[in-house]
């Protein structure tokens, strides 16, 4: 026989769950807020204008190591003085940086908030963009690494969500 815990008991239940109501407002928010590296990956290989650009908040070292192709290298800390000069604020901007263990991507997306612009943040980052098997550029052409199958379906064009 199997013992049910308590909401007191459960990690999970301690603190209710949102009403329906307040989760939707919440995920909604956040998916203005977000985009992840499958669907940016999929705007930008249907050709045209994805109606976006793609901005690399990282290092000259790290962009050198790799970027998404197209994207604008444009360190966190020169977003305030440099953006003005690189990007259109009419178009809107996806920033990434090195992954989730990063925020360097949300400090670049708040600047540019700041400075007038519409922005998202891509989820999961370069660290996602390169383990979900898309392509890159480094200094010596473009590259793509296998796709991490915990990180991408082995057999499929795309997860499906």
């Amino acid at each position: 026989m199997t013992s049910q815990l308590t909401p007191t008991d459960n990690p999970v239940l301690r603190v209710a769950p949102a009403t329906p109501a307040a989760a939707a407002a919440y995920f909604g928010a956040s998916l203005a807020f977000h985009a992840d590296v499958s669907d940016v990956a999929a705007a930008l290989a249907a050709g045209g204008d994805p109606g976006f650009v793609v901005l690399d908040s990282r290092s000259t070292a790290a962009w050198d190591q790799g970027h998404v192709p197209g994207a604008v290298h444009l360190p966190t800390a020169l977003v305030a003085e440099q953006a003005p000069g690189l990007l259109d604020p009419a178009v809107p901007v996806v920033t990434y940086c090195w992954g989730p263990g990063c925020n360097g991507a949300t400090r670049a997306a708040l600047a540019l908030a700041e400075l007038g612009y519409q922005v998202k943040e891509m989820l999961g980052g370069f660290e996602y963009w390169a383990r979900e098997g898309f392509e890159f550029e480094t200094w010596q052409g473009l590259e793509r690494r296998t796709a991490d199958p915990l990180t991408a379906p082995a057999d499929a064009d795309d997860c499906g969500c």
